[in-house]
């Protein structure tokens, strides 16, 4: 089984909220261009794609005198999006991925299965509603649009942690490396990863 072609994906959406354009490209370096108004997540989505090693090109305009909420869950939107087109039909997909990401005094394990069943498992409450401006309470709302979208399973557990910060960079860290593992491509074994034949 070979691949010639990098697997990429183009996502633009527009509503009466938001305007986000999104360019995604799996088999990447890691580099990424991410212009959004919100400093907090454009830090966590730079980080995201350089340790999936994916390359992002990512622009987002939204109605922030109203709040974060409709641009974070909007990204989450396109992204999860984005990784569904690129993974296609699941043919040749490893199809799950895990990483346990320390930063720190903070301890994450993320666990990814792109199961066409979206799920969220999210067992973090974070004790401090406001982090540099941004509500944590959006990390779930961001991870929550994308898993429905991609329609992947997805565990995120804090198992260590006193700095949100910390926590926060070890959540998209690892989902990072989970999902570009669960998404990689193999060359053993059967074309899809199901005792079914099918996901």
């Amino acid at each position: 089984m070979k691949r010639q072609n990098k697997r990429s994906a183009e996502v633009l959406r527009e509503t009466k909220e938001t305007r986000i354009s999104l360019r995604l490209i799996l088999e990447g370096s890691g580099r990424s261009r991410i212009e959004t108004p919100i400093p907090f997540l454009n830090h966590m989505l730079e980080l995201l794609t350089h340790h999936g090693s994916f390359d992002l090109s990512l622009k987002a305009e939204g109605d922030i005198d109203v709040g974060y909420h409709h641009t974070v869950e909007d990204i989450g939107i396109c992204l999860g999006d984005a990784f569904s087109r690129c993974w296609g039909d699941l043919k040749h997909i490893r199809r799950y991925g895990s990483a346990l990401l320390p930063m720190d005094e903070s301890l994450v394990m993320a666990v990814v299965d792109i199961s066409r069943r979206p799920h969220l498992s999210y067992g973090w409450k974070p004790r401090r509603v406001r982090l540099e401006g941004f509500d944590t309470a959006l990390i779930k709302e961001f991870f929550q649009a994308l898993v429905n979208r991609s329609a992947i399973t997805l565990h995120l557990r804090v198992l260590a942690g006193e700095n949100l910060h910390h926590i926060i960079e070890a959540m998209f860290k690892g989902f990072g490396r989970a999902v570009a593992e669960a998404g990689s491509l193999q060359d053993r074994g059967p074309s899809i990863r199901s005792s079914k034949g099918l996901l």
